[in-house]
């Protein structure tokens, strides 16, 4: 398995990270591009024009290339990095994952609430739990996730996992297996690598869904 969460195809795409030299496929890297004013800019989707600089989907490495300087050195030219570098990467991969979970729901391909999410578990049809990081331990815990790798993502909040519902927040959702939450499971994992160790949210601890 890929830091992505994929598993890894001979012909996927691979890039060097600038911090740890590692050659690494695509799914688990952040593109980053120079944009103007010799301003560092971070493409999570992979779409703007430029060349692409890499860094493994990590809040230390992020913060390490922008603070030593190797955007420059990939660059071949003096680039200059916001300092929020790092919080600006975990805020566009968080909306982008709450953007893939809503097209799942739409999709019909995504559950929220305990009692769907059992049935979903218990019927065999989730392919993935998901958890709110507020969330109580022990509402949690009276889930478990699918067997196999990458079936749990816990990155989110309560406020995140509902804003893709439509609810003001929510504990526990459960994906189907299918390409959008392939992407899902992508794109949370680089989130999870940006998300500051024991961060809150909120301030507490979310009640139910």
């Amino acid at each position: 398995m890929t830091r992505g969460g994929r598993d890894k195809e001979r012909d996927e795409p691979e890039r060097k990270c600038i911090v740890s030299g590692e050659v690494s496929p695509k799914a688990g890297l952040i593109r980053f591009v120079v944009g103007p004013e010799a301003m560092v800019v971070p493409d999570v989707a992979g779409r703007l024009p430029g060349r692409g600089i890499y860094v493994m989907a990590d809040r230390i490495a992020v913060d390490r290339a922008a603070a030593k300087g190797l955007f420059s050195r990939a660059a071949r030219m003096q680039v200059k990095a916001p300092e929020n570098l790092g919080a600006m990467v975990e805020e566009l991969l968080a909306r982008r994952v709450v953007e893939l979970l809503s097209m799942a729901r739409k999709a019909g391909q995504a559950v929220v609430g305990y009692e769907k999410v059992k049935d979903w578990l218990q019927t065999g049809k989730a392919a993935v739990l998901i958890q709110a990081e507020d969330g109580s331990d022990r509402g949690k815990a009276k889930l478990r996730a699918p067997d196999g790798e990458n079936r749990l993502i816990s990155c989110l909040s309560s406020g995140e996992i509902g804003l893709a519902f439509g609810r003001e927040r929510a504990i526990h959702a459960a994906l189907a297996a299918g390409g959008l939450t392939t992407r899902v499971v992508e794109e949370a994992a680089r989130l999870a690598g940006l998300r500051v160790p024991d961060k809150q949210f909120g301030g507490g601890t979310a009640g139910k869904d």
